[in-house]
């Protein structure tokens, strides 16, 4: 058997990646520009926005590509790896977008945890289905 290369998470992942490195670029201007080493109680509401749209994009996207790993490694059908990684991106992008321009609720920010969760939820049951499947 070769050796397989993978064509799908690597792109998702590298995108998410960068956007985990900007939010946490973001953070870090805000604790250089109000000075606060640690924490965030002290910092402005938009530091402390910040702060969460970085520590949940670092919460959820681990997973989410542990699991399209999975699915590339289990050889799911290309345009389907495309969707899960394409609303990954689209569902954690409209999250840190929300919740980086306003605390509280939002559209971004409630549709992007909806929709990160439904892509999760589906990617993990579609796992599980390979596996019996065979």
């Amino acid at each position: 058997m070769g050796i397989m290369i993978l064509r799908f998470t690597p792109v998702y992942g590298g995108l998410l990646a960068l956007l985990v490195i900007f939010l946490g670029y973001r953070v870090t201007l805000f604790r250089r520009r109000e000075s606060i080493a640690f924490g965030d109680n002290d910092g402005t509401k938009a530091m402390k926005c910040a702060v969460r749209a970085h520590a949940n994009a670092v919460e959820n996207i681990p997973l989410a590509l542990l699991l399209l790993l999975m699915l590339e490694l289990n050889q799911l059908t290309p345009w389907l790896m495309h969707v899960f990684g394409l609303t990954l991106l689209l569902s954690r992008s409209m999250h840190a977008w929300g919740l980086s321009h306003r605390m509280g609720g939002s559209k971004g920010r409630f549709h992007g945890t909806a929709l990160t969760w439904v892509c999760i939820v589906t990617m993990a049951v579609v796992n599980i289905l390979i596996i019996f499947s065979r």
